[in-house]
């Protein structure tokens, strides 16, 4: 059985007239899979060598490169919420705003709660110094983030 559907596989093999070698194919491939799965699997990575005519090892490389992807046994939930521990977050509350979201969701940084719902993780800096401190909730910039503006945040989910 195969890990991609014919619906990624096509997605994915759109990307290439885009780029002038398949390697460069990689990451959009890998943001494809990722964000449709939830988890980048070794038969996903096997796959996306094939159709880009590359060595599987090739793929996992550039994968493990960025911490933004999940692999096997670590899927990522329905939603992802970083907190930001840039220098201007952290001096505005950052770590105790981690903090904060660890005991109301009942996981470490880095986990997913038990109803898969949530995975909270920090980032280095997403690029929102002046409305430290900041969050991403999945792709969207949530910035001057208080314990009590974080609550509302995850009554959300």
């Amino acid at each position: 059985m195969n890990a991609l559907s014919e619906d990624l596989k096509n997605r994915i093999k759109a990307y290439l007239p885009r780029y002038p070698r398949k390697q460069a194919v990689v990451l959009p491939a890998l943001h494809l899979v990722h964000d449709e799965m939830r988890t980048v699997s070794n038969e996903a990575i096997v796959e996306i060598a094939e159709i880009l005519e590359l060595h599987p090892s090739e793929v996992h490389d550039t994968m493990t490169f960025y911490e933004f992807f999940k692999h096997d046994g670590d899927k990522l939930g329905k939603t992802r919420l970083w907190v930001c521990r840039g220098l201007a977050c952290m001096l505005r509350g950052g770590y105790e705003l981690l903090e904060h979201c660890e005991h109301k969701l009942g996981v470490k940084c880095g986990e997913t709660t038990s109803d898969g719902r949530i995975t909270l993780e920090f980032a280095e800096c997403i690029g929102a110094c002046d409305g430290a401190p900041a969050c991403l909730k999945d792709d969207v910039h949530v910035m001057n983030v208080t314990t009590a503006k974080a609550d509302e945040l995850l009554k959300q989910f």
